[in-house]
């Protein structure tokens, strides 16, 4: 079940819910004031790495030749 992230414009308050897709676009209850005026808001997310870049499938990417790695992916 995905959590979303709401804003409530009663207190300024920003909180999350964990609710089922088909109910995320229902205004919950702020969980601060009890207020009726909240909105979701657009969440963002990180991704971290460890700077390798992950070849497609068959181990390799569109710029790899048959002979030799290319410098994104190192993959032959």
């Amino acid at each position: 079940m995905p959590i979303y992230e709401y804003h409530c414009s009663d207190c300024d308050a920003k909180f999350e819910v964990l609710r089922p897709k088909s109910k995320a676009d229902e205004a919950p209850l702020c969980k601060r004031c009890h207020g009726i005026h909240t909105t979701r808001m657009l969440s963002l997310f990180a991704a971290h790495s460890d700077g390798r870049s992950l070849a497609g499938s068959g181990g390799s990417c569109a710029g790899c030749t048959p002979s030799a790695a290319c410098s994104s992916c190192r993959s032959r």
